[in-house]
């Protein structure tokens, strides 16, 4: 028995509409104030404790480690082996099968600060797919203060990301992608102030691959090489910090299939391994989930959960997203409290429209 597009427009769209609504209302975004002549703090802890394998005190731009979208981020990052029009951020070889082109825009608000982006992808087949993506992290401003406690000027902090995608086919079963990404960190002063500032500046390469090896059987791997480049700099060529590189593998499995013959309806669980490259030996595991219904106009439900470097919980995640026609929106929240203020954090929302 199919799902028909009565129920999809009478059932499942209201229902999930109100979801969103109820989760906006529920969970405000968390407000970005001044730091009283300290640095934003969190930057650090967050891509550490919650999201991502612990970095080393040594490595530099760690915003290359928060998660973009809301797919990704509702199903706990565990993405790598998915394709869709998030891999941008995720897996470029996610990329390779798209039909069509489109244009998404991302917001989020992350414990480091507030997040903003947008993706323009262009498709044609069998020639692949090419994407232009931004995001601009906002990290927060400070006050400049003299001896006396007199407001000086301001310090902002923000971070910019610029991504180039490419996505291929190259045989049937395998898709290549990769990612050319110019990061730059840039502090600024206005007011008063004894310099103009630092900018950090430099480049990163993503590499991946997505397959479905056995015929028949609907199960797709996927293995990412992120955040490869040369260092940060934004002192002195002695104080750079190389790049977050990880290694990433995984896997998604259609698990419905068992239980219902049903068309229409659809159950991706996936599993993936996260481990430093310069360190190997000691990876995270990141597990999610997206259930599907629908055939043209589709409703989606995602969870996620995920570890630590250490093995310990950083939290579960759930989200969930519509397609109706040539629109496309999702939501996505951690549903635990942030383990560095106990505070709920912010839903994560993604808009797309398909062209």
């Amino acid at each position: 028995m199919k799902v028909t597009g009565l129920l999809q427009r009478t059932v499942l769209f209201p229902f999930g509409l109100g979801l969103i609504v109820f989760l906006l209302r529920v969970c405000p975004a968390k407000a970005q104030g001044s730091t009283g002549g300290k640095p934003p703090e969190g930057l650090g802890a967050y891509a550490a404790g919650i999201f991502t394998a612990q970095p080393s005190s040594t490595e530099g731009a760690l915003t290359l480690l928060l998660p973009i979208g809301a797919r990704g981020i509702g199903m706990g990052r565990a993405v790598t082996a998915t394709a869709g029009r998030e891999s941008v951020f995720w897996n470029p070889a996610g990329l390779a099968r798209l039909e069509d082109g489109s244009f998404s825009v991302y917001r989020g608000n992350h414990l480091a600060g507030e997040a903003t982006g947008f993706s323009l992808i262009l498709a044609r087949q069998p020639l692949g797919a090419i994407a232009v993506s931004y995001q601009l992290l906002d990290l927060g401003d400070q006050d400049l203060r003299g001896q006396d406690g007199t407001v000086l000027g301001s310090v902002s902090f923000r971070d910019h990301l610029a991504v180039v995608s490419f996505g291929l086919q190259v045989i049937p079963r395998l898709d290549t992608g990769l990612n050319f990404k110019v990061f730059q960190s840039r502090i600024t002063c206005r007011g008063q102030c004894t310099d103009a500032g630092v900018t950090g500046t430099t480049y990163a390469l993503d590499a991946g691959i997505q397959g479905a090896p056995i015929p028949e059987i609907p199960l797709r791997v996927g293995v990412l090489l992120a955040h490869v480049g040369p260092s940060l700099q934004l002192i002195n060529a002695q104080q750079a910090d190389p790049l977050p590189t990880r290694l990433r593998a995984a896997v998604s499995y259609e698990g419905l299939r068992h239980f219902t013959d049903r068309e229409g309806l659809e159950l991706w669980v996936n599993a993936e391994m996260e481990d430093r490259w310069r360190d190997l030996g000691d990876p995270i595991l990141y597990l999610g989930a997206e259930f599907l219904a629908g055939e043209d106009d589709l409703f989606f439900l995602r969870a996620g959960y995920g570890q630590q470097q250490s093995g310990q919980t950083a939290g579960a995640s759930v989200g969930l997203g519509l397609r109706y026609q040539r629109f496309e929106l999702g939501v996505a929240k951690r549903v635990s409290g942030s383990s560095l203020t106990g505070e709920s954090e912010p839903v994560h929302i993604s808009f797309g429209v398909v062209f």
